[in-house]
C-alpha cells in the first residue's frame, strides 16, 4: 500500500493505474476508520480494480464551536486497517496541501444544504460540497462511495456531481450499526456509558415509525410525533430534528405515497448523533 502525502504523490499513482486500465474508487473519509468506513472500502474493493481512501479532517466543515482540533487522528491505526483490507493508496494530506492559501471559491447546493441539518451546522454542508468537489478533480475516481447514514450528505454531493457534470459514479452504501442498532459514527466514542445506552433510542424510534409505514400508516405526522415520543424518553440534551421527508429533494412531507427518509439529530451531553433509515411503503416485515 501507497501513501501519498502531497497531490504530485497522488496523481502519479492514480495515474499510473489508469494507465494500466484499473477502474479507480474512491473512499473519502476523515479517518478514525471504524466498521462503517471500511464497508465503504469493502464495496469500493469488490467495484473497482484501485481504491483510494483519502484521510483528512477537512477544517472547512466545521462550525467555530465544533471539535475540529479535538477530532480524533489515529493516523497509524487508520494506515494499519487500510493496508490489512488492501487498500491500493492513502491520500493523507495536510491541510496546506488541500488549502495552499486563501480559498475564494465555495459549492453550496441550494436547497439540500439548507434542511434538516443545514440551520443547525452553518456552513458545514459549502465546506463537505467543496472539498468533495477538490477530492473529485484530483482522484478524478470512475466511483466515489459514501455512507448512507449521512443520507443529507449524499444527497449533496449526488446533486453537486450531477450539477457540475462530474464524470463520477457516487454510489450509497448501507448504514452498519452496533448489534443494539446504534449507527456507527466516530463521534460514538465521545460518547459517556450513559449516554451511549440512552442513545439506543435513535435506532429505536427509527425502527418503530418503519415498522408502522410497512404495518399501513401513511400520514407522516403521527410517526414524527411516536419518534419524538421515543427519543425524549431517553432524555437528550437537545434534539435538533426529527423529520419524514422526500429522499431526493429532503422537504418535509405530509402523506407517503412512495420512498420516505426518516431522519433525525439528537445531542447527549456534547455529541451531536445523525441517523436515519428510507422506507420504502411497498416492502412488508
Amino acid at each position: 500500500m501507497e501513501v501519498a502525502r502531497d497531490i504530485a504523490s497522488l496523481q502519479k499513482a492514480v495515474g499510473e493505474a489508469r494507465a494500466g486500465g484499473l477502474r479507480v474508487g474512491l473512499v473519502p473519509t476523515m479517518g478514525a476508520l471504524h466498521a462503517g468506513h471500511l464497508s465503504l472500502v469493502s464495496e469500493a474493493l469488490r467495484a473497482t480494480e484501485y481504491v483510494v481512501v483519502s484521510i483528512f479532517v477537512n477544517p472547512t466543515q466545521f462550525g467555530p464551536s465544533e471539535d475540529f482540533d479535538a477530532y480524533p487522528r489515529p493516523e497509524e491505526s487508520d494506515l494499519a486497517a487500510c493496508n490489512d483490507v488492501g487498500v491500493d493508496l492513502v491520500f493523507a494530506p495536510s491541510v496546506d496541501q488541500v488549502y495552499p492559501g486563501a480559498i475564494a471559491t465555495t459549492i453550496h447546493v441550494a436547497g439540500l444544504s439548507d434542511t434538516l441539518c443545514g440551520p443547525h451546522r452553518p456552513g458545514h454542508f459549502d465546506g463537505v460540497a467543496t472539498v468533495v468537489a477538490k477530492l473529485f478533480n484530483l482522484v478524478r475516481p470512475d466511483v466515489a462511495f459514501f455512507g448512507r447514514k449521512d443520507a443529507q450528505q449524499l444527497a449533496i454531493i449526488r446533486r453537486m456531481g450531477a450539477d457540475l457534470n462530474f464524470p463520477v459514479a457516487v454510489e450509497g452504501c448501507p448504514t452498519v450499526r452496533e448489534a443494539d442498532g446504534l449507527a456507527l459514527s466516530s463521534r460514538n466514542a465521545y460518547l459517556s456509558t450513559d449516554e451511549r445506552a440512552r442513545a439506543i433510542a435513535l435506532h429505536d424510534a427509527l425502527a418503530a415509525a418503519r415498522d408502522r409505514i410497512r404495518a399501513g400508516t401513511r400520514n407522516a405526522a403521527p410517526l414524527v410525533r411516536e419518534m419524538a415520543s421515543i427519543v425524549q424518553k431517553s432524555r437528550p440534551t437537545a434534539v435538533d430534528y426529527i423529520s419524514a421527508v422526500d429522499p431526493d429533494s429532503l422537504r418535509p412531507i405530509d402523506t407517503i405515497e412512495g420512498p420516505v427518509l426518516l431522519a433525525l439529530a439528537v445531542r447527549y451531553g456534547k455529541t451531536r448523533l445523525i441517523d436515519n433509515v428510507l422506507v420504502d411503503p411497498t416492502e412488508r416485515g
